[in-house]
């Protein structure tokens, strides 16, 4: 099976709720006419990262951002699924999600939510002050086979990646907000980082990983870009430009995974010992 994803790397205006609603929303329709069947969108894509306190100000319920897309893409002939990064308000809490929405027939439906479960506290990062943490895997079954929701910090975890790999995801989607650091020439650090891991994430379980980075600038604070599709061998299908807003649209074709797979059975391999770690990690102690 065929599908093709829209990668919409995205500049939000920061706390500009509904006019970047109204962008995605746009987008989501630019995607469809390019053939898409697959929408991601980034990390906070709705109101911009830093927010810190005014998180409670912005915050929407998956069920709230689902009708904030169906009621802007009102008669338009729309059929497509969108993973979209957003902060969620949910039982009196607040996280940093993911939604993963199925549109059509006039409606958009919430299939899907993972909450974030890596929340950095280092450097410029302050999000465990003012999100709650998740605590569940994010796997949805998608027409194009199962998918595990991963954001951001997530992936710099392989815990993680391996859980929903084992769990049965077939791809990968990661939304993520990273602001650019490390600038050598032509390169940036933290770029070239998120390639090396989710081509390692590919290429270890045979399945595939759609990165989905915010760009734009928030406090002075630029975030990176570069977000890229990668296929169950590891290889870069598609690649978004540094720092600026962009489509990539991709053709992935998912008997790609069967081959990888067979041609390096590792996920097959850790299935078949997942009881003997899981006893492992009972008994693994750690140094406090």
């Amino acid at each position: 099976m065929k599908f093709k994803v829209a990668v919409v790397q995205f500049a939000p205006n920061k706390g500009q709720l509904a006019a970047n609603l109204d962008r995605i929303a746009e987008a989501i329709d630019q995607a469809c006419q390019q053939g898409a069947q697959l929408v991601t969108f980034p990390e906070t894509a709705p109101t911009g990262y830093f927010l810190e306190g005014g998180v409670v100000e912005l915050a929407l319920s998956g069920s709230q951002l689902a009708l904030e897309l169906e009621t802007r893409l009102a008669g338009k002939s729309i059929e497509c699924h969108v993973s979209i990064g957003y902060y969620e308000a949910a039982h009196g809490n607040l996280y940093n999600s993911c939604a993963y929405i199925a549109i059509s027939g006039g409606k958009a439906a919430l299939i899907s939510n993972y909450r974030k479960f890596f929340l950095p506290t280092y450097g410029v990062f302050d999000e465990e002050r003012f999100v709650s943490r998740g605590n569940k895997l994010g796997l949805v079954e998608t027409p194009f086979g199962k998918a595990g929701m991963l954001i951001c910090e997530d992936v710099w975890h392989s815990v993680l990646p391996t859980l929903v790999a084992v769990s049965g995801a077939l791809i990968a989607l990661v939304p993520s907000a990273s602001p650019a650091r490390g600038f050598r020439g032509e390169t940036v650090d933290n770029a070239d980082r998120y390639e090396r891991l989710v081509r390692a994430i590919s290429e270890e379980h045979g399945i595939f990983c759609i990165l989905t980075q915010l760009v734009g600038f928030e406090g002075g604070k630029g975030f990176v870009g570069g977000s890229m599709v990668t296929d169950p061998f590891g290889r870069v299908l598609g690649r978004a430009p540094i720092g600026k807003e962009a489509m990539l649209v991709v053709e992935c074709d998912m008997e790609q995974v069967q081959i990888a797979r067979a041609q390096s059975p590792l996920i097959s391999d850790l299935q078949s010992v997942w009881p003997v770690l899981q006893g492992l990690v009972l008994e693994t102690e750690f140094e406090q």
